[in-house]
């Protein structure tokens, strides 16, 4: 954690765990199941549930719940396979939906 010291951080809303650095974002502009969403490249403190295959707005993708290590509350979810070309960026990524974090200042 002495790495983190001094990052900017986004935290678990419920909690306030550290669960991801600001400079870990890759986009602000996706959606989640409760509003707006961000996709990180990175997550920390968290774990991750089942793969399950879910159709998303862009396509058939499988995924896996994140939650909190600390609360257990559900933050969003990890893409861990993307069924079409066009998305397989978003493989091993991190999508958190902003009504689950909060940034820390």
């Amino acid at each position: 954690m002495e790495e983190v010291i001094g990052a900017r951080l986004y935290s678990c809303s419920n909690c306030r765990n550290h669960v991801a650095l600001h400079d870990d974002v890759i986009s602000k502009a996706f959606q989640g199941k409760s509003g707006r969403a961000f996709l990180f490249g990175h997550a920390m403190n968290v774990g991750v549930g089942a793969k399950e295959d879910r159709e998303l707005m862009t396509g058939l993708h499988t995924v896996a719940d994140v939650y909190c290590c600390d609360c257990h509350e559900v933050l969003g979810w990890k893409y861990e396979r993307a069924y079409e070309d066009s998305q397989k960026y978003k493989e091993g990524k991190f999508v958190l939906e902003k009504s689950k974090i909060v940034r820390e200042t």
